[in-house]
């Protein structure tokens, strides 16, 4: 009886002594940024490690560096590539260098729109593209933030149409964006976020692009520059994303990793609903500060339009990855046109011509 008493209670402590073990392998990652802290576009990332922390409760906790903190920005893919951190924030293009593919994943000249990103993302095959894409490298990606379009290009000259482009150096991000400005006849200049404000003010480049009007507002682009040219057609939109070690990421168990897919769709909602939010304000910041908004006829964006054609085939033609990725997001916007037809006005939104009077 005793010896029975006996291994009945090694027995309980066992299975305690492995519960309190299982608790205890709480895993903790580091995570870091392509942005800084200046910039508004590191909201998708704190918004995806705050809603990870929350939950996975004491399954996994992410402890978040800014971008630079421990790593120079271009150094992200290759550090979270080869496992030195468990994820990073960024923001595809920049690795446009490694597989053109990538420059059609984070933003396109004439392409996808916020909503279209995000419906193509979760419903139309596109997540799974990401993994492709990035997998080649080791990385599982997911995507955490929508951007509205990009503000486009600001200067201290007028645009009016692209025409007046012909000479100017501009900074723009995007390889397929730079071949566009050199069919148009400008020059593009590669440079960081935090550069042009220094560039702009120096006279260095004569326009730059960076994001959208919030990001812009908040770097100071309004003391540095008079008029602004829209639409932005060489980023309709832009895609935020976390890159995760593949192998972490394939260590961890199906319901973990279920919560942080979870974790990045909650992110995604967060920052794009405030991204646009945004908007509001820091436009009319702009315009309160003077800055003049010239808006590029419509033949030019039809002209824009061939020109983005003509090097979407020449790069598909050398890059079957790049060409999938297109021909999804394609067949996606063919599929699509009919009811964004039939939306007319009411697409994404619609302003009325005239508002009711509510103090009548």
């Amino acid at each position: 009886m005793k010896k029975r008493i006996l291994t009945i209670l090694f027995a309980s402590l066992a299975v305690a002594g492995f519960t309190i073990s299982a608790s205890a392998r709480s895993l903790n990652w580091k995570m870091t940024s392509t942005w800084p802290p200046s910039i508004s576009l590191i909201e998708a990332d704190q918004a995806f490690v705050k809603a990870v922390n929350h939950l996975a409760k004491d399954k996994l906790k992410i402890k978040f560096f800014t971008g630079g903190s421990l790593m120079p920005s271009y150094e992200v893919f290759d550090a979270v590539s080869k496992g030195t951190v468990q994820a990073a924030g960024d923001w595809s293009n920049y690795w446009a260098g490694k597989n053109r593919a990538f420059d059609a994943l984070g933003a396109y000249p004439m392409g996808l729109t916020p909503m279209d990103y995000f419906i193509w993302i979760y419903n139309g095959g596109g997540l799974e593209l990401y993994q492709e894409v990035y997998g080649k490298f080791g990385i599982y990606y997911l995507v955490t933030g929508i951007t509205p379009m990009e503000c486009g290009i600001r200067s201290n000259k007028p645009i009016k149409s692209i025409d007046d482009l012909k000479g100017m150096k501009i900074r723009m991000s995007g390889q397929t964006q730079g071949a566009l400005l050199q069919d148009l006849g400008a020059a593009q200049i590669a440079m960081s976020g935090q550069e042009i404000y220094q560039a702009m003010q120096k006279g260095t480049i004569d326009g730059a692009e960076f994001s959208s009007p919030s990001s812009d507002l908040g770097m100071g682009f309004a003391e540095v520059s008079r008029y602004w040219a829209v639409p932005g057609w060489h980023q309709p939109s832009s895609v935020m994303g976390v890159m995760i070690n593949q192998k972490v990421w394939d260590s961890l168990d199906k319901d973990l990793q279920e919560t942080i897919k979870y974790a990045a769709k909650v992110a995604t909602l967060e920052f794009m609903s405030k991204q646009y939010f945004d908007v509001i304000d820091s436009t009319n910041q702009f315009v309160a500060k003077g800055i003049q908004i010239n808006k590029y006829p419509a033949k030019d964006l039809e002209r824009i339009q061939g020109l983005v054609n003509a090097q979407t085939e020449k790069i598909a033609k050398d890059n079957p990855l790049f060409k999938k990725v297109i021909k999804s997001q394609m067949d996606f916007r063919k599929k699509f046109a009919q009811w964004r037809d039939m939306e007319g006005p009411f697409g994404f939104g619609y302003t009325p011509t005239t508002w009711p009077d509510l103090d009548k």
